[in-house]
């Protein structure tokens, strides 16, 4: 059992759950690579486990094929997102068979950037694609939320102006490899991974309904918020329903209607969370998080811990690389 806090203590005003959340979006793990392709063409990149990936097309026009979706022709300005690092293909024509990404040679440019080049030496395309993952909590629900693939057609989105210029800038980095070319390219394909995602959640309407929809609820959405922005607080059912201005009652029944869970079960688990991320830290002990998050034991912090995680924290701590 958690031990208590004096819950006397002003709470922060929050204008914006959705926007937090996706402030949480904030990328880990990158790696990009210029796909410079040349008719006929197909690239088959494999599942990917927990990872992300992009292509945005700066010249020319490649078909993205994923199982289970209809085939998308990309053009220049087009992005696109498979959020669930599932296995897909980029080619110049439906139908080819593609050659696997790491049976192909690859010139590295650095750590996290590299040139790939593959095709029969016809038309000409370019596409910079990105792989990477994302390590808060908020973030990993978000992405868990989103359908196979998300497309921007930048040239018709209202932000086509500035999007436009981003891609130009892209493709000019990309082209040119001049000093601190990586930088500037895994700076503004963030922000367009950040804005397809929320593009995404404006426009489909599966993106108004259970959590995210709870996130846009004035008072179910900031009690997300201060849970997120505070775990090891001793939230309480009523502490949380006198945050939101709600009878104890209609607090517990709105949000699980919302959220699909019990709020003190979406607090004990995003406090899990937050514990398996202290515990990848190089000098934090299982003892230290157990006392952080409030637990008068071990072994109390321990069965929550693996109830939720799926494993021991002696086994998160240990694995922590």
């Amino acid at each position: 059992m958690a031990h208590t806090r004096n819950m006397n203590v002003a709470l922060p005003h929050v204008a914006d759950p959705l926007g937090e959340a996706l402030h949480f979006l904030r990328l880990s793990g990158t790696f990009y690579s210029r796909c410079e392709f040349t008719a006929p063409f197909a690239l088959s990149l494999p599942p990917i486990k927990g990872f992300l990936m992009s292509h945005v097309v700066t010249y020319g026009r490649c078909c993205l094929e994923v199982e289970g979706v209809p085939n998308r022709l990309l053009q220049p300005g087009d992005l696109a997102l498979v959020p669930h690092g599932e296995g897909h293909q980029l080619a110049s024509d439906l139908g080819l068979s593609g050659e696997k990404l790491f049976e192909i040679p690859r010139e590295q440019v650095s750590e996290r950037y590299e040139i790939l080049r593959l095709g029969g030496g016809g038309a000409r395309t370019t596409v910079v694609c990105g792989v990477f993952q994302f390590d808060h909590p908020a973030a990993q629900q978000l992405i868990s939320l989103l359908p196979k693939v998300i497309m921007v057609e930048a040239w018709n989105a209202p932000q086509a102006d500035w999007i436009q210029s981003m891609l130009r800038a892209i493709a000019s980095e990309a082209r040119e490899l001049r000093p601190g070319g990586e930088t500037v390219i895994t700076r503004l394909a963030d922000i367009l991974v950040i804005h397809a995602i929320r593009s995404w959640i404006a426009q489909d309407p599966t993106a108004q309904t259970g959590w995210l929809g709870a996130l846009q609820d004035k008072q179910i959405g900031r009690i997300i918020s201060l849970i997120h922005r505070d775990p090891t607080r001793p939230w309480t059912l009523e502490s949380l329903a006198a945050s939101a201005a709600m009878s104890r009652s209609a607090f517990a029944a709105r949000f699980t209607e919302l959220v699909g869970e019990p709020a003190m079960h979406y607090v004990t688990r995003w406090r899990m969370h937050a514990a398996l991320a202290l515990l990848k830290e190089n000098h934090t002990s299982v003892s230290e998080v157990s006392h952080r998050l409030g637990y008068e034991s071990e072994a109390a912090f321990g069965r929550a811990f693996k109830r939720y995680i799926g494993f021991s924290p002696g086994v998160a701590r240990r694995n922590r690389a």
